[in-house]
């Protein structure tokens, strides 16, 4: 599939501020299933001084610095030509030492996942215990625990719409059984954690239907499968992802994945509000 995609930031402060360093995470990664044919990055006021840099996930990240000069209203607007390549979300062969967890890891790899099988601060028992139910059903098996963690999610939770804020820890998460795609997926990466499994979070963008004028930045859960490579996993529809999701950024954690970050010099009480708009459109149909 091939996808032009507009997507306009735009934040608006109560009060002049002056603008601090920014990082953007918004051009679409390149790799073996998308490929970035255009990007351009509009912003205003004009940065004085702006860099493109790989970090350490692998992400395309535009660093920004600004005039020392007071405003009320910064605007980012990003275009795309970008085209998925995996239709088939299960195209690969597992290795025997990947098909059943535990995985036995050959050492190279284990020191390359080790950081995508810790939890910064300790997950509720219920969501192990929870995991662990879900590994059970699948009789081990790393293909049948993943689709079954994501129609688990998808059948007994509640989507709602929160625009900001961090995501909820996963135990809150599982508890209400209530939440954003971003809540989502933090709790479908606490359960692999805990079972053995690497995991990180996903930034992006989704088709949605056909005739959806406006859509909404995105987020799933990438897993990386042996034989595999980084799958994605999108338990707020119930489905692996394939050629109808654009990848942003993916990281360890999901403050790491967002598409905007910076401080402020001035103004750093100021109250702001944030609207977005993504125009989505599929091209090649």
């Amino acid at each position: 599939m091939r996808y032009r995609i507009v997507h306009n930031t735009q934040y608006q402060y109560a009060e002049p501020v002056q603008l601090g360093t920014h990082i953007l995470r918004l051009q679409p990664r390149m790799d073996g299933s998308q490929r970035l044919h255009y990007f351009s990055c509009d912003i205003l006021p004009t940065p004085r001084k702006s860099i493109d840099w790989l970090d350490l996930e692998g992400n395309i990240c535009r660093q920004v610095w600004f005039p020392d000069t007071d405003i009320t209203t910064l605007t980012i607007a990003t275009q795309c030509d970008v085209e998925t390549l995996r239709t088939n979300p299960f195209d690969y062969l597992a290795p025997e030492w990947g098909i059943t967890v535990p995985l036995d890891y050959p050492q190279s790899v284990q020191r390359l996942v080790e950081p995508y099988l810790s939890v910064p601060h300790p997950d509720s028992p219920t969501v192990v215990d929870w995991a662990q139910q879900q590994l059970h059903q699948a009789d081990g098996n790393v293909g049948l625990f993943l689709t079954g963690l994501t129609q688990a999610i998808y059948q007994t939770c509640t989507y709602e719409t929160r625009h900001h804020g961090p995501p909820w820890p996963a135990g809150i998460v599982l508890a209400e059984r209530r939440g954003t795609c971003r809540d989502f997926s933090v709790l479908f990466m606490a359960a692999c954690r805990a079972v053995g499994l690497a995991a990180r979070f996903v930034s992006g963008y989704q088709r949605g239907d056909t005739d959806q004028a406006r859509h909404d930045l995105h987020a799933w859960p990438e897993v990386y499968v042996p034989g595999g490579g980084w799958r994605g996993f999108d338990p707020t529809l119930g489905l692996a992802v394939a050629d109808e999701h654009i990848t942003l950024a993916a990281a360890m954690n999901p403050a790491q994945a967002a598409p905007v970050t910076g401080k402020l010099h001035k103004g750093q009480a100021s109250k702001s509000t944030l609207e977005a708009t993504i125009r989505l459109t599929a091209i090649d149909e």
